[in-house]
């Protein structure tokens, strides 16, 4: 008696069910693979450059502290002490507080958008530290630490922008080179600003 050369009836869904799964490898093997991820500085990466900009850059450099209000002063270090435990929603409630008080106080917008920059509230962090150089002074350590501040936001907004981008044509690209261009601005005028702030100090021999 001859075989027959139909399968058997239970035999053939397995065999689209294997189909199937095949096919589904296939399509998911050749979906395009994403965009690598974008390598940014780290908000404790920036303010060390920050707190590292305001170290002094000649013994004889001017570093003028006005006397503040007994209660901004205790606000600062408690903003100071939370900063150490890494309470950083902490330190800038305090230092809100002590803003609501000495609204126009560069050194206080300062250590508000340094603080800002550990919560990565990056746009704060710029908004205060412009605030802080319209209000404050043209040379020295606070005016280098805002700077530095306005520098290392707009350097990571650049390396955001940068990003490589999904499915690229060429308006896409031109809109990206436009961005960059901007950023590349900004961030130059950062640093020429940051470079103005040194000063040899006076010599009083």
């Amino acid at each position: 008696m001859k075989k027959s050369k139909f399968l058997p009836v239970a035999t053939a869904p397995r065999l689209l069910v294997l189909s199937l799964t095949l096919l589904l490898g296939a399509c998911a093997t050749e979906a395009p693979p994403e965009s690598p991820a974008v390598a940014t500085r780290t908000p404790a990466q920036m303010l060390a450059a920050v707190q590292q900009a305001g170290q002094g850059q000649d013994e004889r450099e001017l570093d003028v502290q006005p006397l503040r209000d007994n209660e901004v002063e205790d606000l600062r270090e408690m903003a100071v002490a939370a900063t150490r435990r890494g309470e950083n929603d902490a330190a800038a409630a305090s230092l809100d507080q002590a803003l609501a008080i000495v609204p126009q106080d560069p050194a206080v917008l300062q250590e508000r958008a340094e603080v800002a920059l550990l919560q990565s509230d990056f746009d704060r962090a710029e908004a205060d530290a412009l605030r802080a150089i319209a209000l404050g002074s043209e040379v020295g350590p606070w005016c280098r630490r805002h700077w530095e501040t306005v520098h290392q936001v707009r350097a990571r907004r650049h390396e955001v922008a940068a990003a490589p981008i999904k499915r690229p044509n060429e308006e896409k690209l031109a809109e990206q080179a436009r961005a960059l261009a901007d950023i590349d601005r900004g961030i130059g005028e950062a640093r020429d600003k940051l470079a103005a702030c040194t000063v040899p100090g006076i010599n009083r021999m």
